[in-house]
């Protein structure tokens, strides 16, 4: 979907491209953008702030730490592999964006939308990279929790997930915004290479950990249970590792590029809608409508966060609805 608005947005006429050019931004549009840059910064600041609490708790027994340092170095593995991969096509396709806006347009709009494309792919496997380290980190943690009380665990794991939240979406919305500060009325011409760095780091990142995933599944799987009778994911079965590091790289670190893909792409698809359907002095405003929305959405689940506790029950369910109801 990014890359049919990409060609259609370098490709349409010099006309259609001042339809999605902006009118000069009055003080209140400044407001909304520092609000909105804000509520960015304090969603990056508040995952860094449970990812250290998460970090302080203990990482568990010898046999803990040995596992979970194998299932680390695997993930870690995979994703500079992975990097090594994607890294020939993202440059690649950041020239050519370069030629083909500059060509429709100005060397200005050329550069600006290949670095977007840059940022963005940076940004989503950013969110990916942060998504697999908590993981890794906070199953450990979860697990030695467990052993000793109901609530500590709930409150690690839930904290582990909000971390990769938080960090997902402050990085996809102060993205956006910079952006949109920084090229004002061309702004929609630049997201649009955003969008698609984004989207291209999920697609390698999801894609590609699903498959690992199901391939370590599926040979653990044989070798254990069919040719040497071992029970599934018993640590005696060095395939066991592969399996829960697949899991990690294509459940948490795929997800998390994912989830930054379809917010950042979402968010310019809704503010193109808005450069194209409205003119005047309400353009601009309708354009930061998603960004808006987004940051108040950030301060909303912060205070949210607050409220997921399990105090004397063992009803999870209870305690993360109650988060979501606040």
């Amino acid at each position: 979907m990014v890359f049919g608005l990409l060609l259609g947005s370098a490709g349409a006429s010099h006309a259609s491209s001042e339809a999605v050019a902006l009118p000069s931004f009055d003080t209140s549009v400044y407001a909304i953008l520092g609000f909105v840059l804000l509520a960015s910064l304090a969603a990056i600041g508040y995952g860094f702030l449970i990812r250290g609490r998460v970090l302080a708790l203990s990482p568990g027994t010898k046999k803990m730490q040995e596992v979970g340092e194998a299932i680390r170095s695997g993930a870690y593995a995979y994703l500079q592999k992975q990097v090594r991969a994607m890294l020939p096509l993202v440059i690649v396709l950041a020239v050519l964006l370069f030629l083909l806006y500059r060509g429709q347009y100005d060397d200005r709009i050329g550069l600006g939308t290949a670095l977007a494309f840059l940022v963005g792919v940076s940004l989503s496997y950013a969110a990916g990279y942060i998504g697999m380290n908590m993981a890794v980190n906070g199953n450990q943690r979860t697990a030695n929790q467990a052993l000793s009380t109901y609530k500590g665990a709930l409150e690690t794991a839930f904290r582990s997930g909000a971390v990769a939240g938080m960090m997902t979406v402050g990085l996809g919305l102060l993205g956006a915004t910079v952006i949109f500060l920084i090229y004002q009325g061309d702004a929609m011409k630049v997201l649009v290479g955003f969008g698609f760095g984004g989207s291209l780091a999920a697609l390698f990142m999801r894609v590609g950990g699903g498959i690992f995933t199901k391939a370590a599944d599926v040979g653990a799987d044989l070798v254990g249970k069919v040719e040497a009778g071992i029970p599934e994911d018993d640590p005696r079965n060095p395939a066991t590792i592969a399996d829960n590091v697949g899991d990690n790289v294509g459940d948490c670190a795929g997800m998390a590029a994912d989830l930054f893909e379809t917010y950042a792409v979402t968010t310019v698809a809704t503010m193109l809608l808005a450069a194209i359907y409205f003119i005047g002095d309400v353009q601009a405003t309708m354009m930061q409508y998603p960004l808006a929305i987004g940051a108040v959405c950030i301060l909303a689940s912060i205070v949210g966060t607050f409220f997921v506790r399990l105090g004397n029950s063992t009803h999870i369910m209870r305690a993360l609805y109650k988060g979501l109801i606040v």
